[in-house]
C-alpha cells in the first residue's frame, strides 16, 4: 500500500493536471467556431474542428475527475475530517460562490447582450440566477468531497482491502485494468438507456455516477503500489487499446445512416459504449506514460499547478468577452481562433500571475492558500 502520508506529490499528475486544464481552455477557445451553438458563435464554422473536439471531450474531464480522487485521498490521509472539510470549503465552495456571483454573469450578459440594457443594470438579475455555467465541475467536486469521507473509510476497511486485493490481482493480467471499463459502460450505457429524455433524473444520475466511478478509481488505485505500477508497466498495451478504441469511435462516428437497421436506442447505446472505451483507455494510457516520462516537477510546473485553478475559473469569461468582438472581424476562421487563443491566454494568465497570485485576499477567493507572513525579529 502506498504511504499517502509521506507522499508530497505525484509528478505525473502535476503534468497531466496542467495539460488537461489547458486542453479545457483550448476546447472553449474553439467552441465559437465548431457550429455547436455556444454563448457566442462565429458565422462560419469548421466541421473538422467539431470532429476533433468531440473526441477529446471523452478524455479531458474524466481524467481530471480521476486525478481529483487521487488528490482527495492524499489530503484525507494527512489531516482530520474537520480540517479536510475546512480545506474543501476554502478550496471549492468559496471559489464557486465567487465564480457564480462575479465571473459567470459577464459571459451570460454577452450571450444576451442584444436583449439586455447595460451590464450594471442587468447584473443583479444575472447574479441572482446563481448559474454555475462552466463551474459545474466544481459543483461535482464539492459533492464528491463530501462522499470522499465515507468512501475513504470503506477503502481502508477490511472489506475495502479485500476489494483492493481483487483489483490488484486483476491488474496483474496484461489487460486486467482495461477490463474495468465494464463498470463504466454499465453505468453510462445502462442509465442513459433507462432515461426518457436528456436532462431527466436518470440522465443526470448517469453523468454523476460516471464521474463518481472515475473519482473512486482515483481514490482506490493510488493506495496500491501494485495497481499504480501495473498502469505504468502496461502502458504500451493500453496505448494499443486506445488506438483500437479510437478506431471504433471514429468508425462509428463516420458510419453511414444506420436508422434503417438499428433503433435510436441501440444507436445511442453504441455511441456511449465507444465513448467509454476511449475514456478508460486514454486514462490508463496517460497515467502510464505520465509515470514513465513525467518524473519530476520543476518550479515552473509547481507555479502552474497553483495558478491553474484560478485560470480555470476565469478563462471562459475572458474567452466569451474577447470572442464577442473577434468573431465580428472580417478575418479567416483560423486567424480568429489563433487571435482568441493568444489574447485570452495572455489576459487570463496575466490576471492569475500578476493580480491573484501576489494578493492574499484574492488568493483566498480563488481557492489558493494565503501567503505566509514571515516574522522578522
Amino acid at each position: 500500500m502506498v504511504d499517502l502520508k509521506t507522499t508530497s506529490r505525484l509528478s505525473e499528475l502535476d503534468w497531466l493536471r496542467v495539460i488537461l486544464i489547458f486542453a479545457v481552455f483550448l476546447h472553449h477557445v474553439c467552441m465559437p467556431f465548431n457550429g455547436d451553438g455556444w454563448h457566442i458563435m462565429n458565422d462560419e464554422s469548421s466541421k473538422v474542428l467539431d470532429d476533433i473536439m468531440v473526441y477529446f471531450e471523452q478524455v479531458r474531464l474524466p481524467t481530471l475527475f480521476f486525478i481529483s480522487g487521487v488528490g482527495t485521498i492524499i489530503v484525507l490521509s494527512k489531516v482530520s475530517n474537520g480540517q479536510y472539510i475546512k480545506h474543501r470549503v476554502l478550496r471549492l465552495l468559496v471559489p464557486l460562490i465567487v465564480g457564480i456571483l462575479f465571473i459567470v454573469p459577464p459571459q451570460n450578459y454577452i450571450e444576451q447582450i442584444t436583449e439586455l440594457g447595460s451590464f450594471w443594470q442587468a447584473y443583479p438579475a444575472l447574479a441572482l440566477d446563481f448559474d454555475s455555467n462552466h463551474l459545474w465541475f466544481i459543483e461535482y467536486l464539492i459533492l464528491f468531497a463530501v462522499l470522499a469521507i465515507p468512501l475513504t473509510s470503506c477503502i481502508t476497511s477490511t472489506a475495502g482491502r479485500r476489494l483492493t486485493d481483487i483489483i490488484e490481482r486483476i491488474s496483474q493480467a496484461p489487460s486486467g485494468l482495461f477490463s474495468l471499463v465494464t463498470g463504466l459502460i454499465v453505468i453510462r450505457v445502462g442509465l442513459k438507456m433507462m432515461s426518457t429524455h436528456e436532462g431527466d433524473m436518470l440522465d443526470s444520475l448517469s453523468t454523476s455516477l460516471f464521474y463518481l466511478y472515475l473519482f473512486c478509481c482515483g481514490l482506490l488505485f493510488v493506495t496500491s503500489t501494485t495497481i499504480w505500477q501495473s498502469i505504468a508497466d502496461n502502458r504500451r498495451r493500453n496505448l494499443l487499446w486506445l488506438a483500437i478504441s479510437s478506431a471504433l469511435f471514429y468508425g462509428y462516428y463516420y458510419s453511414p445512416d444506420l436508422s434503417e437497421y438499428l433503433s435510436i436506442t441501440t444507436r445511442w447505446a453504441i455511441w456511449w459504449l465507444v465513448c467509454c472505451l476511449v475514456t478508460w483507455s486514454s486514462l490508463l494510457t496517460l497515467l502510464g506514460y505520465g509515470q514513465r516520462y513525467f518524473t519530476t516537477t520543476p518550479n515552473w510546473l509547481k507555479l502552474s499547478n497553483e495558478l491553474i485553478y484560478p485560470f480555470y475559473i476565469l478563462h471562459q469569461t475572458v474567452i466569451v468577452i474577447l470572442g464577442y468582438f473577434i468573431i465580428a472581424w472580417s478575418l479567416s476562421i483560423w486567424l480568429k481562433v489563433i487571435l482568441l487563443l493568444v489574447l485570452s491566454f495572455t489576459i487570463t494568465g496575466s490576471i492569475c500571475l500578476f493580480l491573484i497570485y501576489p494578493l492574499s485576499s484574492l488568493r483566498v477567493l480563488f481557492g489558493l492558500k494565503p501567503i505566509k507572513k514571515v516574522n522578522i525579529r
